[in-house]
């Protein structure tokens, strides 16, 4: 009977032992419920959503002026709307010495179910206070299971990237004894993500390796101004590699990947990268089996700016301003200047810049603008430019959402550097991405359309458009002063004299003017209707209504009609 005793004694008092909280203060265990157990949890959470100052790292964030990573959660989300899942990822930190616990080291990856404008997502956020992120900060599955686990419920996909994000460090070898073949480290559920539900990145810190994999494995990206950097592998690496001395701002960051299309937008803070990101997603359906959200507009459906007759210069040389124009047509704030104010939401402004894309409302129904911007390089389609296009019209198609393709194409960039871009490679990834669309797409032609790139964005149905144009189109094979210079080379060369050959030009530009005029186009229909500037608005409107309430709900029926969800797997260690 004593030695029973003597061993339950002994059972309660290790109980009582293991209910020691991470500050070493012991919690009472009524030998009954499980308080003690829920007090431990209570007790960890508590330290791990607590800052603490004494920590190295997040000292290191504070001191860079970055935003700690629980913070950053309750700058992006609706307040009080995380809910995190495995919150007790970490360990005990414990004094080698004297064995006492010194607090919890908490994962450097956080995930969890949140809801932005009420709308639930998920969100996956790299602690660099721990380990800079690396795999071997925390458990390295954990990113690639939230991301499994929204793509499984259909919600939208939000990265917070500062560090590897779960990538690998030289330091894990010494943990496993050996080195490893690398896997594929969770981008097999980031590309399963990207093929049912938005997926969005904001790097808020130097995002290297797998982090910048993941962060153009996204459909839309955003870069702090100064603060955030991207590349494949730090200055460290590449020194030892190419001998380049490179700070992590001359290597990667935003001038440079702002400006070749690797990251879509730049923000001014962390603050700004998140209201991008909630303004982005409230354009976008939570998966691709769903509409696009309708939000209530006080903007009439019939108003008409009188400014659209003259936006568009006699002259043809000279330029306008396209986002003025856009201003002019998609839905606005009553009580604001439709010209003084930007009421849409730009992608990719500081790259591809002749291609203006964005999203914008119309009678509250989200739409994809698609234009192009005279006042660079002409308007021209440059290979920046074609991929960013491209990239737009197939994040449109994927989501459902009806493109208002404003045309002003004087064609393909032409010159040396253009044929060193391999401008037509890549301008046929625009020509393929808006013939194989299947969203409603509304064309104005309201100014140029040459050319092989102007077929492709004027004529994108391959002859059966809904498309209109202005009076101030202009079209062809060739603009005619190129034209003219082609066709008639051996007779211009042959002028006695630059005066005379000068004369010439005006006189065969003269006999072409009259069959350039665009009424001539529309007398043989050549051009489906010629319309009023100021009626866009109410055309394209009457358009949209059309398409979300019938041609849309067609799609998604055929859309679950054609095949089965794409079933999400766990990541495998």
């Amino acid at each position: 009977m004593s030695e029973r005793k003597s061993k339950k004694t002994t059972r309660e008092n290790s109980s009582k032992s293991d209910s020691s909280t991470s500050n070493g203060t012991a919690d009472p265990d009524d030998g009954v419920t499980w308080k003690h157990a829920i007090a431990r949890v209570q007790q960890i959470q508590k330290a791990i959503n607590s800052p603490n100052a004494e920590n190295k790292g997040y000292a290191r964030q504070k001191q860079n002026g970055k935003l700690w990573v629980r913070e950053r959660l309750d700058a992006l989300l609706d307040s009080g709307s995380f809910n995190e899942i495995g919150s007790l990822t970490g360990k005990p930190d414990v004094d080698k010495e004297t064995g006492e616990s010194k607090g919890y080291l908490s994962a450097n990856m956080i995930i969890g179910w949140g809801r932005i404008n009420k709308k639930r997502v998920f969100i996956t956020a790299d602690d660099f206070s721990v380990r800079g992120g690396h795999a071997d900060g925390g458990i390295q599955g954990k990113a690639a299971y939230g991301e499994a686990l929204a793509t499984q419920h259909m919600v939208p996909l939000i990265r917070l990237l500062d560090g590897s994000s779960g990538g690998g460090s030289v330091a894990t070898y010494l943990t496993m004894g050996a080195t490893y073949i690398p896997p594929l480290a969770g981008l097999g559920q980031s590309m399963t993500a990207m093929t049912m539900i938005p997926v969005v990145s904001a790097l808020v810190g130097p995002v290297v390796g797998l982090g910048s994999a993941k962060a153009v494995t996204s459909h839309f990206s955003v870069m702090v101004k100064g603060m955030s950097q991207l590349f494949a592998a730090g200055p460290p690496v590449v020194k030892q590699a190419t001998y380049e001395d490179l700070t992590k701002e001359t290597l990667g960051g935003w001038k440079i990947h702002a400006q070749n299309g690797t990251v879509d937008n730049v923000a001014e803070s962390e603050f700004d990268a998140f209201q991008q990101i909630r303004t982005f997603l409230s354009y976008l359906p939570s998966s691709v089996y769903a509409m696009p959200p309708v939000t209530p507009s006080p903007d009439s459906k019939d108003r008409k700016e009188e400014e659209l007759i003259r936006i568009i210069p006699r002259r043809r040389s000279r330029t306008y301003d396209i986002r003025q124009l856009l201003g002019l047509v998609v839905d606005v704030d009553p009580g604001t200047t439709p010209s003084a104010v930007r009421p849409f939401f730009e992608i990719g402004a500081t790259w591809g810049r002749s291609i203006v894309t964005a999203f914008a409302r119309l009678q509250g129904m989200p739409v994809g603008i698609l234009a192009s911007d005279c006042a660079v390089g002409g308007g021209g389609l440059d290979a920046l430019g074609s991929q960013k296009a491209a990239r737009f019209v197939n994040l449109c198609d994927h989501f459902g959402i009806p493109l208002l393709n404003l045309v002003d194409q004087p064609g393909f960039a032409i010159g040396s550097a253009a044929e060193q871009m391999a401008t037509i490679r890549h301008g046929t990834a625009i020509m393929s991405a808006l013939y194989h669309a299947t969203i409603p797409i509304f064309t104005v032609i309201i100014r140029r359309s040459f050319g092989v790139a102007g077929g492709a964005f004027s004529d994108p149905g391959d002859g059966l458009n809904t498309r209109v144009a202005w009076p101030s189109a202009d079209w062809g094979s060739l603009p005619l002063e190129g034209g003219i210079e082609a066709a008639y080379k051996r007779q211009l060369d042959g002028a006695p004299s630059p005066a005379a050959r000068e004369m010439m030009m005006k006189d065969l530009l003269a006999q072409f003017e009259d069959v350039r005029d665009p009424l001539r186009t529309a007398s043989v229909f050549g051009i489906e209707e010629m319309i009023d500037p100021r009626d866009t608005r109410p055309m394209a409107c009457e358009w949209i209504a059309h398409a979300y309430a019938h041609l849309l709900p067609q799609r998604l029926v055929a859309r679950h009609a054609s095949g089965a969800t794409a079933r999400p797997t766990r990541y495998k260690l």
